[in-house]
């Protein structure tokens, strides 16, 4: 099963609590650190629109590209609702072309560990490098981080929500591959209709890659880019071994 293929129709309910809007102004602040000139910005993997919708807001003319249509479909709605003029697109960012070019490239919510392979992971960053104008272009992006990881191992969480028909219990099962430091995300949705009562069952696998530093300023630097710093998601601070999350900031070179 496509990742997101059924479980897109429920991501929105499962994230309400998620303030995209602080984590827009987080990106724009660290753009603008990079480059107060920034404006044209390229979103790889952008799920149902959210961020790209905060980043407009904020004055970015922002894309966005996604794998799924249904993610795609959800975020051209959430757009065309509130009358936003972002433009949205089904691509792979292992492989997308465009002629135009952008300022930046911005990539959240941990896109870049769904590519699992080293050879997903070198095309995603190949295919960023020819989005950017010139080798003043930055890349920002989010990944599960392997000292955390490592440390805080991942396990079962449930989480549990609502939206105007349906009770949503969420069941996550991590499963860990240490050879391929991989984590497989075994995720069983439990849709419960509050009027019928009748339950219907999703069950998808997430297989989400943690990463190091090390490894990643190697991949940065064949395909093009300089990495200049990472941070932990949560504090914005140098990370440890508590930090399950990491931005990347990279600039071509």
């Amino acid at each position: 099963m496509e990742t997101f293929q059924d479980y897109a129709y429920y991501y929105n309910s499962f994230y309400k609590d998620k303030d995209y809007g602080a984590e827009a102004g987080i990106i724009g602040r660290i753009l603008e650190g990079c480059n107060p000139q920034i404006r044209d910005i390229i979103n790889l993997g952008c799920g149902t629109g959210k961020h790209d919708i905060e980043m407009h807001k904020l004055g970015y003319y922002c894309k966005g590209i996604d794998i799924s249509p249904l993610m795609i479909q959800i975020a051209k709605n959430n757009a065309s609702t509130n009358e936003y003029n972002i433009e949205f697109e089904i691509a792979d960012v292992r492989n997308y072309k465009t002629e135009k070019k952008y300022d930046a490239a911005i990539s959240l919510f941990h896109v870049m560990s769904y590519q699992n392979t080293n050879k997903d992971i070198f095309d995603a960053f190949c295919s960023t490098r020819k989005l950017l104008k010139d080798k003043n272009g930055y890349f920002i992006f989010d990944v599960w981080y392997g000292p955390g990881v490592l440390s805080e191992k991942p396990c079962v969480r449930v989480k549990e929500v609502e939206d105007d028909e349906n009770r949503l219990i969420r069941i996550a099962q991590p499963i860990m591959h240490d050879k391929k430091n991989i984590v497989d995300v075994n995720y069983e949705v439990l849709i419960i209709n509050k009027e019928t009562n009748i339950v219907q069952t999703i069950k998808e696998t997430h297989s989400m890659r943690y990463f190091f530093r090390p490894e990643l300023e190697k991949l940065l630097s064949e395909t093009g880019f300089q990495l200049l710093d990472n941070m932990d998601c949560q504090t914005l601070r140098e990370t440890d071994y508590n930090s399950w999350t990491s931005y990347f900031i990279a600039k071509a070179v």
